[in-house]
């Protein structure tokens, strides 16, 4: 597939999904509590494609539950994006997301990308190569969290979850076998549960970190910032 042979996309690529055998799951075993939970290194112990991820013990259900929660009632996020590379390199811009499915994700000059998902097709449109690659949204992490009703337990292999200070970190893989990567999610706590950044880990395992900030929750996002124009068409950075 085009959208993973495509190796200029990878640093795109990394804000939102990674490649399916990338991360292995834990099968049965206890969640790790308190240690490493923003921290850069992915804790999962390696176990065959295929399992079931781990068994949530009431705490780490009630935690599964507030992120479910959290995700079903945000109609609309935007603000700035930093991501880190494995390399070191930062690349920043803005982004807007809109439930169910829709984001945009603008990255600063002298960068001409965006990546844009209209609620079934992901395009990552590079404007100064003038080029285009696409991927249907269920294929990545971002289906089980911005789709129209968010339930993990349900949806998602869970193969970490930890709380510790006024930080709480989940790790997940959709169970859908058609649905490549997986993901590690890092809320704060205080004063209310906040997403702050997310990491995802390379087929050769090497992390790329998003950090989120100036979050508005309350504005509304205009339905046509997630309309996918044809390359050519006036393109006009955000």
């Amino acid at each position: 597939m085009g959208f993973w042979m495509s190796a200029r996309l990878v640093c795109a690529i990394a804000v939102l999904c990674a490649a399916a055998s990338a991360v292995a799951l834990a099968e049965d075993k206890p969640a790790q509590t308190g240690a490493n939970i923003g921290g850069s290194a992915w804790n999962v112990e390696v176990a065959p494609s295929g399992t079931s991820g781990i068994t949530l013990d009431p705490a780490q259900t009630e935690i599964i539950n507030k992120v479910n929660t959290y995700f079903n009632e945000l109609d609309n996020l935007s603000g700035r994006f930093a991501q880190t590379n494995a390399d070191g390199k930062v690349m920043r811009g803005k982004f807007a997301m809109k439930r169910p499915g829709r984001f945009r994700f603008d990255y600063s000059r002298p960068s001409l990308q965006v990546i844009i998902s209209d609620g079934r097709n992901l395009a990552i449109q590079d404007h100064d190569l003038n080029n285009e690659d696409r991927v249907q949204l269920d294929q990545t992490p971002f289906r089980l969290l911005l789709r129209k009703d968010v339930d993990l337990v349900r949806d998602a292999r869970i193969f970490e979850v930890q709380e510790g200070g006024d930080t709480i970190a989940v790790a997940l893989r959709d169970k859908s076998p058609d649905t490549s990567g997986a993901i590690r999610l890092v809320f704060s706590t205080q004063p209310k549960l906040e997403l702050k950044e997310w990491m995802t880990k390379d087929a050769q395992g090497l992390d790329t970190k998003v950090e989120i900030g100036d979050l508005d929750r309350e504005t509304a996002v205009a339905d046509d910032q997630f309309v996918i124009k044809p390359m050519g068409a006036a393109f006009n950075p955000r």
